[in-house]
């Protein structure tokens, strides 16, 4: 019975644990590299770029800002101030309350003097009834729409905004969010200097716990004060920077982050505007963009500018924290579930057999490998069939490749963005690098088998909701 077990736990290391190892490690030791070429031609291409003429263009792509509302009454004033300071030449902010139960749009009608327009549009996409449409009685506000529906979650608020904009390109972005004032000026980059379709482009979203806000502005931007808003930032410093940028560059992106990222809006359309039936409607939008357009072969990009041009507030909270996480499985089981004829389909290119195994090995598949994988060792551990030395050794390796990922992160940022330049700061997060496998990993692994777990078996399929502590500790009015 022993030998059986040892057997069976040896079998499942080497040929289950150890190739998954091998194939992660592989794969970000790849993108590193290609992110790191990217970056660097970016940068070069772009330092002499003069925005403020690109943007007096007469030629510059219409974009509607979409912005979903659902209680964000702590910061909705100041958000829509941030988005209305968006200096694009050819801007619609469309803000869509979605049944908030606070007073979100109350607050919205008072500050920006608000009142019932009539406003033709049609419901090109499914969406639940749309109650009112507001503009601003002040001039300074004309570029200001508010729409307010009944509660249908994210993707119906986006299918609203997408029914009541009539622009060329929209911009998918979270309410809560900081955009850079020239974040689109250089998202549409892309689109001018592409000879191909380009359905949809994204950039980097970072995080903005503890920095100085000033009237929707970033003022100083600091590293968080606590551990795990900071852990969060070097997920997204490998996830932005490294990732996606590696991704982007091969035409292989599936994923654009639903707090930031413009599309085409009649090709968004065409493909039948946002899933409601899942809460990963942005991956999920993405894919069905690159199937439409291999079906019909339409030559085609789906971009991605590697730059900070948005800031998020990260939860501070396990609760939170635990909640998002959750939904992020479950938001990639499902994507993959409902376009698993992508996978090995030479017929969708890099997606169909690069991206798509990738996702499914590394995103989805890899926290129940490092779950068995840790509890077959302790069972080694109680069982006393464990070597200690090779563990040891195996321990550390695996530990200095991890750190050794995020520090290569932290570096390529303050070479190549250069937004963190303290010392303490940069310090402070090699040391966070150097704890989160120890403390954080471990919860996001089982977050994300719980997510795994509450989609397959307890049908859970709600979005839940984020609350927000706002800006007030850190704006300055």
């Amino acid at each position: 019975m022993v030998s059986s077990l040892l057997h069976s736990l040896v079998y499942f290391l080497q040929y289950g644990v150890l190739p998954y190892c091998i194939f992660t490690l592989t794969g970000y030791a790849l993108m590193t590299i290609r992110s790191v070429k990217v970056l660097k031609k970016h940068k070069e291409a772009n330092i002499n770029i003069d925005y403020k003429t690109l943007n007096q263009s007469p030629f510059l792509p219409s974009i509607s800002i979409i912005a979903p509302a659902y209680n964000e009454g702590v910061t909705i004033v100041e958000n829509i101030r941030s988005l209305l300071s968006l200096g694009y030449n050819n801007l619609k902010i469309i803000v869509v309350n979605d049944g908030s139960k606070d007073d979100t749009l109350e607050k919205a009608i008072k500050f920006y003097n608000l009142e019932v327009a009539e406003y033709y549009f049609k419901y090109r996409l499914p969406c639940n009834n749309i109650r009112a449409v507001y503009k601003s009685r002040n001039k300074a506000f004309k570029n200001l729409i508010v729409v307010d529906k009944a509660n249908g979650g994210k993707a119906d608020a986006l299918n609203a905004g997408l029914n009541i904009s009539y622009s060329d390109y929209f911009a998918c972005v979270d309410v809560d969010c900081l955009i850079e004032p020239n974040a689109f000026e250089n998202m549409i980059l892309p689109v001018l200097n592409n000879p191909k379709e380009v359905v949809a482009v994204g950039g980097i979203v970072w995080l903005n716990n503890d920095s100085v806000i000033k009237h929707g502005h970033m003022i100083k931007l600091q590293v968080p004060g606590s551990f795990l808003p900071t852990v969060q930032l070097l997920e997204y410093f490998r996830a932005f920077l490294l990732g996606r940028t590696a991704w982007g560059s091969i035409n292989g992106l599936m994923l654009i982050s639903g707090a930031f990222g413009i599309f085409h809006r009649e090709y968004v359309i065409k493909v039948g505007g946002y899933n409601k039936k899942t809460v990963g409607e942005d991956m999920e939008l993405v894919m069905r963009l690159h199937k439409y357009m291999l079906s019909n072969k339409i030559p085609y990009q789906v971009a991605y500018v590697p730059h900070p041009f948005c800031w998020t507030e990260a939860p501070e909270s396990l609760k939170i924290l635990s909640r998002q996480r959750n939904r992020w499985a479950r938001g990639t089981a499902e994507c993959l579930l409902l376009h698993k004829d992508m996978l090995f389909n030479p017929k969708y290119g890099v997606i169909g057999m690069i991206s798509y195994p990738y996702w499914l090995i590394a995103e989805w598949m890899g926290p129940f490998i490092e779950g068995l994988g840790l509890l077959f060792t302790l069972i080694m551990i109680v069982m006393g069939m464990i070597n200690w030395h090779v563990f040891a050794i195996m321990s550390f390796f695996i530990f200095s490749i991890s750190v050794f990922f995020s520090i290569s992160a932290i570096l390529v940022q303050e070479i190549y963005i250069g937004k963190y330049s303290n010392p303490k700061d940069l310090m402070k997060m090699f040391l966070t690098a150097i704890a989160e496998p120890f403390i954080y990993h471990p919860m996001t692994v089982y977050w994300a088998i719980k997510g795994n777990y509450d989609l397959f078996f307890k049908k859970t399929h709600s979005w839940g909701e984020m609350t927000r502590t706002g800006f007030n500790k850190s704006v300055v009015k």
